[in-house]
């Protein structure tokens, strides 16, 4: 007996194809049909050619496996919901502290008087040079950084010849290895003003950069 033709006619029909049944229900059916089909099945076979015991349990083994499966389907429904509720909560504490998400925006720190940012390369670098660029993309200061290792640097950024705390101003990071060029990743510094929970994703409410994604945080501070 084939048993992907009980699972494929196992669909709603009539006037309820608009509510769909919960999967533990769905096996139900699945299960009582099945059923009833190894019943008919048995009470219509061959006397001379009767099914064999191997055949049977074949059968039965392929229900229990099915129904296990949409037991096990829903349990980790369940279970991924309580983890984003939790998550949910736990992001609450962050609200008034300090992240790191991508982006190459400066932000400008009271305590030092300072614009700061971070960026991240991958593998250790002979040099590096941030250049600090205006609103309008004019660059209008450069620092060589010197040799970095590989992971997260934070830096901090004054200069005489703009002030950064009127905001608008980002860098941009240049990473290499002899005559290579390595590839670097710029993180804007930035601090949590609320928790959105309504859409399908958790997301920050950040000061400066707007609405993220609570996966992009890179670090809380």
């Amino acid at each position: 007996m084939d048993y992907s033709n009980v699972i494929s006619n196992s669909k709603v029909t009539g006037s309820s194809a608009n509510t769909a049944p919960s999967a533990a229900q769905q096996a139900q059916d699945t299960q009582d049909r099945f059923l009833k089909m190894l019943v008919a099945q048995m009470k219509n076979q061959d006397p001379m050619n009767p099914m064999d015991n191997a055949q049977v349990t074949s059968q039965m083994a392929q229900i229990q496996t099915v129904t296990g499966i949409s037991n096990l389907n829903d349990n980790i429904k369940a279970l991924g919901s309580q983890f984003g509720q939790m998550q949910a909560l736990q992001s609450v504490s962050l609200v008034g502290r300090e992240v790191l998400v991508p982006g190459s925006k400066l932000s400008w720190n009271e305590t030092t008087a300072k614009a700061q940012g971070s960026f991240e390369i991958a593998s250790p670098a002979d040099a590096v040079k941030l250049e600090v660029l205006a609103p309008s993309g004019a660059v209008v200061d450069t620092v060589q950084l010197g040799a970095q290792g590989a992971g997260v640097h934070d830096f901090d950024w004054s200069s005489d010849k703009v002030d950064a705390r009127s905001g608008g101003y980002t860098f941009r990071i240049t990473a290499s290895k002899g005559a290579s060029v390595l590839a670097s990743t710029a993180y804007a510094h930035d601090k949590v003003m609320a928790v959105n929970t309504a859409g399908s994703k958790l997301q920050l409410q950040l000061q400066t950069v707007g609405m993220v994604d609570y996966s992009s945080v890179k670090r809380v501070d």
